[in-house]
């Protein structure tokens, strides 16, 4: 008799082939489910090209010396149904305690009919971000109501669309202050009661913006420390431990010394809290988590900001704003900053590219499911049980280091006799599955959420009581301490009303909520509609069996300060990931930590920093490499965040078939000689090509003593085929929100883990709260909130990789090329394929040139753009790296007849163009110029357009049986930035109109 091994499978059903399963197989293989085309089409593209199979296809594309000699050490991969049994036995390894830590993280509800129909719905969660607005007004409202929301509830008017969390976002606002300041006065003032989450990040930044950071209580504050003074001042409100103080003279003493006061804020507790706008802060920070978003033991969460008007230029991140479209109708699209670090590069804002925009979606319509009254009473709700537990903590002979009023953290020293008895409270509260903060002190924290109930409250009070039940009545509890004022904020109250808008005030029925969640869907094209052919960006399949784990409680409700004994499973999980990403990279550690590509790109880049400033220090000189070396063809980000970690930007430049000019590089890295710290590249090209030179490349800047760092962005076009250490580089980020599956939605979240070669291994970010396990023995200090970064999303990717294994995660790649060689061929006889390598091939992506029909037609990149969606189309990435052009990436996902499709509508705007040229078509009343049309316009009694509806609403014949209508037409960006309206129009205004 054989013996088959658990788990095995046959080769053919590992690559989807045609050849007869083993009767025993599974059926519910996932590479045939994640690959779109099938065998007999892959072998027809192939054909086209020339080519017999896949390994000869990237066998003639992929350099040989960079091509990898070995399959990818990753197991076999299982059936969906199999591998989600066994993943299921990991999450249970995590104990869900009900966390009362605090520190910016609590439970929450996440209303069911949001859950459902947001969350888990792919119709929300495979969207792009919304820079082609026409089709993405769903989204755009979403987002809308998110800064009208965050602007009411903080009370200043300009609010952002989201940042990452918030720790990062409190160090936003720091770099905003010195930015305002000019750099004239480089002081910063963190009070001392901050999350120490958030203290730890800001001085990570600090350091590399050259602002002298000062942490100390703001009592003590300075206002002339550093060079030239303070450029602001960062508060926590309510305190971390939970007080709650009044700093209207902080605020008027900073305006005093021309300084910025920064809160940061608890989104609920401004609901009955004098909101900070109204106090003197001039911006205001903080994370919207609690707002129906799980803590997923760390992220994802949707941080925000807001601020005064006058600042728009200065806020980082993303605005939505109001314009209209070509009609004169109102349309939403993003104002001001929208891909700035494309425009400005190294002169941005900030770095930040990717945000949390699914997060402050369900943010958003949590905020208005409730609606402000709602709110109000999760809040009060929320405070009652916390004055309750204070009672009855009094009646235990405890106290709390706060007379005040509280919200719902509070700060607690055993009585007299029991100082020294905090470690047995703890232990009482985790048996009964409870987690209380504990300081260094002796003192313990507890704060309590919209989840809290009375049972939790007597819990609390039993292992204060060392483990014994005390019998106190919770109502009674809280009737007196509300009949002793202890809920009366006094001159803090808040007396303003909010959130009056009528979009707040509606939708409090779930019949009425489900039906305007799916009215702004229908206004949004996703992957649930067609593909999105953006280069660079790897929209690919999301697939269901991926995305199921992410909201199983065992994953989704731990704290991320938790004790790591309640969260084996996710360590198991981290452990097989990091593993599974070093091997991919061919690295030797992965750091999980980085909640976005651009945190990862300025990660690796802090990395590279610490470990010149280390070798510097061991050597006895002074470290003065600072010098980053960028192709004038990277992501904008790249040099955003090279400035952002400390180092000067020095461009290099592209040759005429778009690769880094080696010329160019040997003579820059001569210029700058000890000066040089790192390389930033993308590979294969930001151009869409297999560079033959990278390995020449990495070595010219080695021998140089510098480091090189990889962009991910491309590595849809490496995975199995070769990897980041074996082109010779020393860190790479990894978009997991591209190459590995994770959904964008709608502009985020992402995940930007970095790999690093050995060299670098002792810098990997640590964290002042959980050390991470990566974390190396001279560590950077940490660049998220949270120690794993967004550990709830990592189980995307990690179903992924195990589902592909190793041939699944080559075959993706290979079919990725395939289909991007494809798509060339088939549009190269109509346009010019812009670069290639000398064999005439690309690699997982491809531009198109269209710079000439501008001349001989009058067509712009944004008209076949727009004309695009008329076809149901996203349309590609446009103008860049190149102006003029259309870069194309279809993915793995998509089968030949999709592929078809697009390049169909593709060939057909050509024939339109055709058309133009040849003077059949008026050069501005035509169908291209006048794209998208809408439903409106189209059965309008009014048509004086020369071509026909037909033609507008229908050029093919595939759109008679499923059309995406645009719900605005051509959007005037140029009067939105004029008229800058980024909130939702109040009741007056209303009335007004």
């Amino acid at each position: 008799m054989s013996i088959v091994e658990p788990h095995s499978t046959s080769p053919a059903n590992h690559l989807g082939d045609a050849d007869p399963q083993s009767r025993l197989d599974f059926v519910d293989g996932f590479i045939r489910r994640h690959i779109g085309p099938s065998e007999s089409e892959i072998t027809e593209m192939l054909s086209l090209l020339g080519f017999g199979s896949l390994d000869e296809l990237s066998d003639a594309t992929v350099p040989k010396e960079i091509r990898l000699d070995h399959e990818l050490d990753i197991p076999t991969p299982r059936g969906e149904h199999e591998f989600l049994s066994s993943l299921k036995l990991i999450a249970e390894k995590n104990k869900v305690y009900r966390s009362c830590i605090g520190m910016g993280y609590t439970g929450t509800i996440t209303p069911p009919v949001i859950l459902r129909n947001v969350l888990e719905n792919p119709g929300w969660y495979t969207q792009y971000t919304p820079y082609q607005a026409e089709i993405a007004q769903g989204r755009l409202e979403a987002l809308l109501n998110f800064q009208t929301m965050i602007a009411e509830l903080t009370s200043l008017p300009l609010a952002g669309a989201s940042l990452l969390d918030e720790a990062t976002a409190a160090a936003e606002a720091m770099g905003m202050c010195f930015s305002i300041a000019s750099n004239k006065k480089n002081g910063f003032w963190a009070s001392d009661d901050c999350h120490p989450q958030t203290l730890a990040l800001l001085q990570t930044r600090a350091t590399c913006l050259g602002i002298d950071l000062k942490v100390g209580p703001t009592r003590d504050i300075d206002f002339s420390y550093g060079d030239g003074g303070l450029c602001g001042v960062l508060v926590q409100y309510p305190t971390t431990d939970g007080r709650i103080e009044d700093h209207r003279e902080l605020a008027a003493q900073a305006k005093q010394h021309g300084a910025l006061v920064v809160a940061s804020a608890d989104i609920l507790a401004l609901t009955i809290l004098t909101p900070p706008g109204e106090w003197g802060a001039d911006i205001c920070v903080g994370s919207a988590q609690r707002f129906g978003v799980s803590m997923g033991l760390g992220g994802p969460h949707a941080a925000f900001i807001s601020t005064h008007e006058k600042f728009a230029r200065k806020l980082p991140g993303r605005i939505i704003g109001v314009s209209k479209d070509a009609k004169g109708n109102r349309a939403l699209r993003m104002a001001i900053q929208t891909r700035e670090q494309h425009i400005r590069r190294d002169k941005a804002t900030s770095n930040i590219c990717t945000a949390q925009a699914l997060l402050a979606i369900i943010n958003s319509f949590y905020g208005v499911y409730h609606g402000p009254e709602g709110l109000r009473q999760i809040a009060r709700r929320t405070q009652g049980y916390a004055s309750a537990l204070v009672k009855g903590l009094e009646r235990l002979g405890h106290g709390t280091l706060d007379a005040g009023p509280v919200f719902d953290t509070i700060r607690i020293r055993l009585g007299k006799g029991r100082v020294h008895a905090a470690r047995q409270v703890a232990d009482a509260a985790r048996e009964r599955n409870i987690n209380l903060r504990e300081y260094a002190d002796g003192t313990l924290g507890v704060t309590l959420d919209e989840a809290t109930d009375r049972a939790l409250v007597a819990d609390l009070l039993a292992a204060f009581n060392f483990g014994h039940y005390t019998g106190f009545d919770i109502d009674e509890l809280m009737a007196e301490a509300e009949a002793e004022g202890m809920l009366d904020f006094g001159s803090l109250t808040r007396s303003s009303e909010f959130m009056k808008q009528e979009v707040f005030n509606v939708y409090h029925s779930e019949t009425k909520l489900l039906r305007y969640l799916f009215k702004l869907m229908s206004r949004d094209l996703s992957l649930a509609h067609s593909m999105i052919p953006l280069g660079s960006c790897t929209m690919k399949l999301n697939a269901t069996s991926e995305m199921i784990p992410v909201t199983w409680p065992e994953f989704s409700e731990l704290h991320p300060f938790a004790p790591d004994t309640q969260w084996r499973g996710y360590t198991q999980m981290f452990r097989e990931l990091e593993r599974w990403l070093c091997e991919v990279t061919g690295f030797a550690a992965v750091s999980l930590q980085p909640n976005a590509g651009a945190q990862g790109e300025f990660a690796g880049l802090l990395v590279i920093r610490a470990y010149h400033e280390h070798m510097a220090k061991k050597e006895g000189r002074e470290n003065i490499r600072n010098v980053c070396l960028i192709p004038t063809s990277a992501h904008g980000t790249n040099p955003a965040s090279a400035v952002m970690a400390g180092m000067k930007v020095v461009a290099i430049q592209c040759n005429e078939r778009g690769d880094i000019d080696v010329d160019d590089l040997k003579a820059k890295a001569v210029q700058y000689g000890d000066r040089l710290s790192a390389l930033m590249i993308t590979y294969p090209s930001t151009h869409g090509v297999f560079e033959s030179t990278i390995r020449e490349v990495c070595q010219c800047v080695h021998d140089a003593g510098g480091q090189v760092y990889m962009d991910g962005a491309n590595m849809n076009a490496q995975v199995g085929l070769t990897s980041p250490g074996k082109c010779g580089a020393d860190v790479c980020h990894l978009n997991l929100h591209k190459t590995f599956c994770i959904p964008h939605g709608g502009g985020g979240p992402g995940m930007g883990p970095i790999g690093v070669a050995d060299q670098l291994v002792p810098f990997l970010p640590g964290h002042p709260v959980e050390r991470p396990d990566t974390a190396g023995e001279f560590a950077i200090g940490p660049v998220s909130a949270a120690p794993y970064g967004s550990p709830s999303i990592l189980t995307i990717s990690y179903v992924y990789i195990a589902m592909m294994g190793s041939a699944g995660l080559k075959k993706a790649t290979q079919v990725a090329i395939l289909n991007a060689n494809y798509m060339a061929k088939r549009l190269s006889g109509d346009f010019d394929i812009l670069y290639t390598d000398k064999n005439g091939r690309v690699a997982h992506e491809f531009i198109v040139d269209c710079r000439a029909f501008e001349k001989s037609a009058g067509v712009k990149i944004e008209d076949i753009a727009k004309r695009l969606m008329d076809y149901g189309f996203h349309g590609p990435t446009m103008s860049w790296p190149v102006p003029g052009t259309l870069m194309i990436e279809p993915t793995e996902s998509e089968s030949k007849d999709e592929l078809d499709r697009f390049c169909d509508a593709m060939l057909s705007i050509r024939e339109e163009v055709r058309a133009i040229e040849r003077g059949e078509m008026d050069r501005e009343d035509n169908a291209l110029k006048h794209s998208p049309h809408t439903v409106h316009e189209i059965g309008s009694d009014q048509w004086t357009h020369p071509y026909s509806r037909e033609q507008a609403a229908w050029p093919k014949a595939w759109l008679r049986d499923a059309k995406f209508w645009p719900t605005v037409g051509r959007i005037d960006n140029t009067y939105g930035d004029r008229n800058l309206i980024c909130t939702c129009p109040s009741v007056d205004e209303v009335a007004e109109g």
